[in-house]
C-alpha cells in the first residue's frame, strides 16, 4: 500500500503556473500510489482570489485525471461567488482501494480575533486495504492561528478515540441496504496533512500522547498516533517539505507537513520519502510505504 500526501498550493507551481495534470504526473513518477492526498484544492477561484487560477473546479478535475479512483472531496471554505455560484476551498482523497465510509469533520475555529483565518476540517474516510480496513484522516489545520491550531489537534485526538471506541464496542447488526448497517469501523489509522507546526512544537508532541482508558491508564482499544518519519528513522531529521524553492513566501524552509500512523500500523511500515525535486507546489509530496 503506497500512500502519497501533498500540500498542492492549488495545483501552482514556483512557475506561477496552475496545471493540475502536472501535480499527477509528478505524484505517479514519485510511485505507483493507491492513496492521494492532496491539501489546498480549489473551485470556483479566479485569480486573485487563487493566484494563476482561472476559476477551475479542481476537485472534478483530479477525479478525471485519475479514472479507477474513488474522489472524495471536503470543503472548508464554502461561500457564494459573484455569479451565484459556490466557491470551494478544501482538501481531498483519492483511492484506488473500495472507500467503505466517508465522515466529514468540521475542526474547531474558536474566535481569535488578532489574526485572521478559514474553517478548517478533518476528512476521515475508511477503506477496504490488503491490510483489512485502514482509516485515512487528511487535514489541514490553520496557518495563522496558535489557538485555533491547538483546538484542532484536540479534535483530531477526539476522532481517533471515538471511531475507536466504536470499533471496540461495534454492534454485530446485519440492516444492509439501510442506513444503519455497521461497515467495519477501523483502528488501523494513517493521520496526514499540512499541521502549520514544526516538529519541536509542543503540539506534535500532543498529537502522539497516549489516549488514557477509564481507569486512567493508556487505552487499550485506542492506539496512540505515531510519526511515521520518526518510527523508521528515528531522530534523523524530518525532510524539508515546504519553501526549498519558494523563497518569496518562505524566508526558510522547513517541515510541517507530516504522517502519522496508529500503533497497530507501526509494524507494516516499510518507507517513507520526501521528492526533493518537484517544484510543481511551495510543498514537497511525502510517500508512505506499508506492506
Amino acid at each position: 500500500m503506497k500512500l502519497i500526501s501533498w500540500n498542492i498550493q492549488w495545483a501552482r507551481g514556483i512557475d506561477g503556473r496552475v496545471d493540475p495534470a502536472r501535480i499527477v504526473r509528478d505524484a505517479r513518477a514519485m510511485g505507483d500510489f493507491d492513496v492521494l492526498c492532496l491539501q489546498e484544492v480549489g473551485a470556483n477561484y479566479p485569480a486573485p482570489g487563487l493566484a494563476g487560477s482561472a476559476g477551475e473546479n479542481q476537485f472534478e478535475q483530479f477525479a478525471q485525471l485519475l479514472p479507477g479512483f474513488t474522489p472524495v472531496p471536503i470543503a472548508g471554505v464554502d461561500v457564494i461567488a459573484a455569479d451565484g455560484g459556490r466557491r470551494c476551498f478544501g482538501n481531498m482523497v483519492l483511492s484506488r482501494y473500495p472507500v467503505q465510509r466517508v465522515l466529514r469533520h468540521q475542526l474547531p475555529w474558536p474566535v481569535d480575533p488578532n489574526v485572521i483565518s478559514m474553517p478548517r476540517t478533518l476528512l476521515e474516510v475508511t477503506l477496504d486495504t490488503p491490510l483489512g480496513p485502514v482509516r485515512v484522516m487528511n487535514t489541514h489545520l490553520e496557518y495563522y492561528s496558535a489557538l485555533q491550531r491547538r483546538a484542532q489537534v484536540e479534535a483530531i485526538r477526539r476522532c481517533h478515540e471515538e471511531t475507536c471506541g466504536r470499533a471496540a464496542g461495534e454492534m454485530a447488526v446485519d440492516r444492509r441496504g439501510s442506513p444503519y448497517h455497521v461497515f467495519p469501523h477501523a483502528t488501523k489509522t494513517i493521520l496526514t496533512g499540512d499541521f502549520n507546526f514544526r516538529p519541536e512544537d509542543p503540539m506534535h508532541a500532543r498529537l502522539q500522547e497516549p489516549f488514557a482508558g477509564r481507569d486512567g491508564n493508556a487505552s487499550q482499544h485506542v492506539p496512540r498516533l505515531v510519526d511515521a518519519w520518526q518510527h523508521l528513522h528515528g531522530n534523523q531529521a524530518h525532510p524539508i517539505n515546504v519553501g526549498q524553492y519558494d523563497r518569496d513566501q518562505w524566508p526558510e524552509a522547513f517541515t510541517c507537513d507530516f504522517i502519522f500512523a496508529s500503533e497497530d500500523l507501526l509494524p507494516h511500515l516499510r518507507a517513507f520519502e520526501v521528492d526533493g525535486h518537484t517544484q510543481s507546489s511551495d510543498h514537497q509530496p511525502q510517500l508512505l510505504e506499508l506492506r
